[in-house]
């Protein structure tokens, strides 16, 4: 059991108008609490983190069920903006090899690509779609979690070697905004104890130089630790000594500090048990680490957080850490940015935002999250890595694998990851993506109008997912949105994501959630859809309706 020290919390500062809608261009960087883009408006980190390249698949998880470009646009259909990228220094080897793709009807570019090639083309592709990226230093070697930055066989040498070698790689590509150095260093790792094998912060500055020095422009990610003077918390959830000793670089405003934090599901801790418990929690981040925010020292970023959901305690947990983070709603950019644990549902402790079909939604997980995602950002610049991607997703399947997944869950805190992942995927999908765009008509009120677009990504033998864009057609901005169309077929929606889908009979209604009904003229914003036919999905007709 770890102890638990009472302190009492800030308040929260004076909340700033949300950003604007173009908010995230070019590189960021920091000033106080905020981060902010290159015209110096404030940007909210609202993400997922998708594991794979950290284990011996040396991949992100789930590409033996779906396409790459499928499950990215589907992030960013559900509302999330920003993909943390975990990987093990393994991927640098010599050989490095990917391994449990399916490649017919999906991923055929990653075809022969090494895992960095691999990581090249989901970075632009990402960048090109609206998200950005956060490449996370996760584990030495794809064998286990390490308490320090460095192993016996992975020196601290290797470990700058290929930081540098990454901030280089995607130098001028603005998709990646920045590198989180290692994750959860716990025991013995310090926090300004002043011994350079164990001090985290002096690690996390060497480090952060390293890469600054090869691209200035990156934000440097510095996770936490598990024990600060006798005090212990979450692995990289302890940033107590940050204030005393903060992490101070040769590049002016780039750090922003990161804590992890989960519920019982990962492990029991003390305050979960405490009867007061939820009502203690946030004096608890408070100590931990909001006090950052709230004393307006630095950007704090919730690099993971994630449950299976299936306690009463955990529910009460994810829902106060989700009031302590703030809504988008009235806060915008000045708010804890954060990135959820998991896209993948074979962490084996926490499940994922997609159920085990790699294609459905956890639509109660993700509901808990709407108030706090945010808008997604303007095309990137593409790097000399390859440049920016275009293009759409090539295909969804659920039928056989090409592989299993052999990589554990990670993401734990407490030294002990629990649950391996299966990586297998289920049906007998062929996989085909049938590209149909539906019609389109618009609504208007006065200054308001819209115009709605429906497009099958994807079809198999019994079902499909299909894409909805909202685009603004008025002159004001809209305050919510409804979408109608009548199935021509006997289509039935099964889930939906950024949207209220309701269905009677043929007919169909699909409401904005409310973190996507604002929506600036011209502006476009999306929600998606599963659902299952027996025949070809045809194209409706749609009407939208602006208020």
């Amino acid at each position: 059991m770890l102890a638990l020290l009472s302190l009492a919390g800030q308040s929260h500062a004076d909340a700033a108008a949300a950003p604007a809608a173009d908010a995230g261009t070019g590189y960021w960087h920091t000033s106080g609490r905020q981060i902010l883009d290159s015209n110096n408006q404030a940007v909210r980190i609202a993400g997922i983190n998708w594991f794979g390249f950290e284990t011996s698949n040396e991949v992100v998880h789930g590409l033996w069920s779906r396409d790459y470009k499928s499950m990215i646009d589907q992030m960013k259909t559900l509302g999330y903006n920003t993909i943390r990228l975990p990987y093990s220094d393994d991927i640098f080897k010599p050989g490095a090899t990917a391994n449990s793709i399916t490649f017919y009807n999906m991923n055929t570019d990653l075809q022969g690509l090494a895992p960095l090639q691999i990581m090249d083309k989901i970075v632009n592709y990402a960048g090109s779609v609206g998200l950005r990226v956060i490449l996370d230093r996760h584990r030495p070697d794809s064998s286990a979690q390490s308490a320090l930055w460095y192993t016996s066989s992975v020196p601290e040498s290797t470990w700058i070697t290929n930081l540098k070698a990454l901030a280089t790689r995607y130098q001028g590509n603005t998709a990646v905004v920045g590198i989180d150095l290692h994750n959860e260093p716990h025991d013995p790792a310090c926090w300004g104890c002043g011994d350079t094998t164990i001090d985290w912060r002096l690690a996390a500055e060497r480090a952060g130089n390293a890469v600054l020095g090869v691209n200035p422009s990156l934000l440097i990610f510095v996770e936490g630790i598990q024990t600060f003077n006798g005090t212990s918390g979450w692995w990289g959830g302890n940033l107590m000594g940050a204030g005393q000793y903060p992490v101070e670089l040769n590049v002016a405003n780039r750090v922003v500090y990161s804590a992890h934090d989960y519920a019982t599901s990962v492990a029991q801790q003390t305050w979960f048990s405490d009867p007061t418990f939820p009502a203690n929690m946030p004096a608890l981040w408070d100590k931990y680490w909001g006090y950052l925010f709230k004393q307006n020292i630095a950007p704090v970023w919730v690099g993971e957080f994630g449950t299976t959901l299936q306690s009463t305690i955990d529910q009460q947990w994810l829902k106060a850490l989700v009031s302590y983070m703030q809504p988008t709603s009235g806060n915008g950019g000045n708010s804890i940015s954060w990135t959820f644990w998991s896209w993948n549902p074979d962490s084996g402790d926490t499940g994922g935002i997609l159920k085990d079909d790699w294609q459905t939604v956890d639509t109660v997980k993700d509901g808990y999250l709407s108030s706090i995602k945010a808008p997604t950002f303007g095309g990137s610049t593409g790097g000399t890595n390859g440049g920016t991607s275009t293009g759409t997703s090539t295909g969804t399947s659920t039928g056989t694998s090409t592989g299993t997944s052999t990589g554990t869950s990670t993401g734990t805190s407490t030294g002990t990851s629990t649950g391996t992942s299966t990586g297998t995927s289920t049906g007998t999908s062929t996989g085909t993506s049938t590209g149909t765009s539906a019609g389109t008509t618009g609504g208007t009120g006065g200054n308001k109008g819209c115009t709605a677009a429906l497009h099958v990504d994807n079809q198999w033998d019994a079902g499909f997912t299909a894409t909805v864009t909202v685009t603004n057609t008025g002159t004001a901005a809209t305050t919510g949105w409804k979408v109608a169309w009548t199935w021509p077929g006997n289509q039935q929606e099964t889930s939906g994501w950024s949207a209220t889908i309701t269905q009677s009979g043929a007919a169909v209604t699909a409401v904005n959630l409310s973190y996507n009904g604002a929506v600036a003229p011209a502006a476009s914003t999306s929600f998606g859809l599963q659902g299952t036919s027996s025949g070809t999905v045809g194209a409706p007709t749609l009407t939208c309706t602006a208020s």
